[in-house]
């Protein structure tokens, strides 16, 4: 993985309007309104695969594309970043990480948020499957670690 790409995913906020979090290595963070505590779920996204920049009209197609995929894991809409690279996202209830894990490759993307309550994990899909242990705060990550 490329520093300048994980450095971005962990300063990116995740969530849904009203409820914007961040990847942080200090706990014990916040547990999301989509997750009961010990409730399994992910984010994830079909736009821009290999984080290149792809067109809105093929984004939206992916990512409706997803959206079909997902129904068996009760989507929420979502996004990830904000201005230029903000991406559309669906939030997953339920979803084991193998699953997300292969949604998540088979629509190119570098990689998915997945988590457990407020535990959450940055699980890097470019090659062998490495995770990040992060917890979610609503404050982002002061140094990006």
């Amino acid at each position: 993985m490329n520093a300048e790409l994980r450095a971005a995913f962990l300063a990116s906020a995740y969530g849904r309007a009203g409820e914007r979090l961040h990847l942080t290595p200090a706990g014990p963070g916040v547990s999301p309104d989509w997750a009961a505590a010990g409730q399994r779920w992910a984010i994830l996204t079909a736009w821009n695969p290999g984080a290149q920049p792809t067109s809105a009209e093929l984004n939206r197609a992916r990512q409706a594309q997803l959206a079909a995929e997902a129904q068996a894991w009760a989507p929420l809409p979502g996004w990830n970043g904000e201005g230029a690279w903000r991406e559309d996202t669906l939030i997953l209830r339920g979803v084991p990480l193998p699953e997300a894990v292969r949604l998540g490759r088979r629509f190119g993307q570098a990689a998915v948020v997945w988590g457990v309550g407020r535990r959450a994990a940055l699980v890097w899909l470019d090659g062998p499957v490495l995770t990040q242990r992060r917890w979610l705060t609503r404050e982002p990550a002061r140094d990006g670690r």
